[in-house]
């Protein structure tokens, strides 16, 4: 006898309109970073011109990469809310990290072409307008702040990427900041090429590390936060449990959780007892955050048919 419980899921507690009127709408926070870095980006590509600086035009390049991270998180933030349905029985909440990929590559391209002007003009550089750079990297900081403000409070792994590379940006402009006021005194000109080479640098170091989360997600790893090994210790506790095995474990977006296992029984379980024995393992599994679980239960003297059983 086999006895399955599919897709299984706990309903979520109403919330109340207290906890509505505190709860952070991510889709609305990431509209509101995305134009204050939408605006900026504008004018940072125009004041990377006039100055000639290689940093700013490198944080520009960042800047435009985030922009566009910032419109594609909005819309596949609004599609991750759609509910399940008949062609996407998990829901839409991959969506979102389908844009941490996208965006993760864009940034290692635009890296890469920054670092390709940039080390050249370690050499031999230019010169550039410090005091105008002095103004850009304080905006920078202004409207970037605001914007890792504005997300401060995001979950999703789509959210973290792009408040990530919204802190990097402002700590880049930090640096450009320290930067263009030691050229407007010593005339160390190659100080500028070096800024962007350093930031084209950690954009690199982080992008590929985002990159390395979102690829985890897509080719279903087990989820980074779950100590699989001392869950099936848990749940070879339950009483009535002979036996676990085909156990398969994955993420959907990075915070959503699924599981699926056999549970074999003690000889002689009655399978009276089946209902009770799935709670407890359903219960032990959403402790440890698995929303969706799939149990099928097998006799002691039962193969269920699996190669690898």
């Amino acid at each position: 006898m086999i006895n399955q419980d599919y897709g299984n899921r706990t309903p979520a507690t109403p919330m109340t309109n207290h906890q509505h009127n505190h709860t952070p709408d991510p889709q609305k926070n990431i509209a509101v970073a995305f134009f204050l870095n939408a605006s900026f980006t504008i004018i940072e590509i125009i004041g990377g011109i006039l100055t000639n600086s290689v940093a700013i035009l490198s944080d520009a390049v960042h800047d435009l990469g985030d922009t566009f991270s910032l419109g594609l998180s909005w819309y596949t933030e609004r599609i991750a809310r759609r509910k399940p349905d008949s062609r996407y029985t998990y829901g839409y909440k991959r969506f979102p990290v389908l844009a941490a990929l996208v965006n993760a590559v864009f940034l290692l391209g635009a890296s890469i072409f920054v670092l390709s002007r940039a080390i050249p003009l370690i050499l031999n550089p230019e010169p550039v307008y410090a005091e105008g750079m002095i103004w850009l990297a304080i905006l920078g900081i202004i409207f970037n702040g605001a914007a890792v403000l504005k997300l401060s409070k995001g979950d999703s792994i789509n959210q973290k990427v792009v408040r990530l590379h919204l802190l990097e940006d402002t700590l880049g402009w930090a640096a450009v900041l320290i930067g263009a006021v030691v050229i407007r005194f010593t005339g160390l000109l190659w100080l500028d090429p070096l800024m962007g080479v350093m930031i084209a640098l950690f954009i690199i170091y982080n992008a590929l590390k985002n990159l390395r989360e979102a690829l985890r997600i897509f080719l279903q790893a087990s989820p980074a936060d779950s100590d699989i090994p001392e869950l099936e210790e848990k749940l070879m506790k339950i009483q009535g449990i002979n036996e676990i095995h085909d156990i398969r474990t994955w993420t959907i977006d990075g915070m959503t959780h699924v599981y699926t296992l056999h549970v074999v029984t003690e000889r002689g379980f009655p399978a009276e007892g089946y209902p009770e024995l799935k709670k407890q393992v359903r219960d032990t599994l959403k402790a440890a955050g698995f929303e969706f679980v799939t149990i099928e239960i097998d006799r002691y003297d039962e193969h269920c048919g699996l190669s690898d059983c």
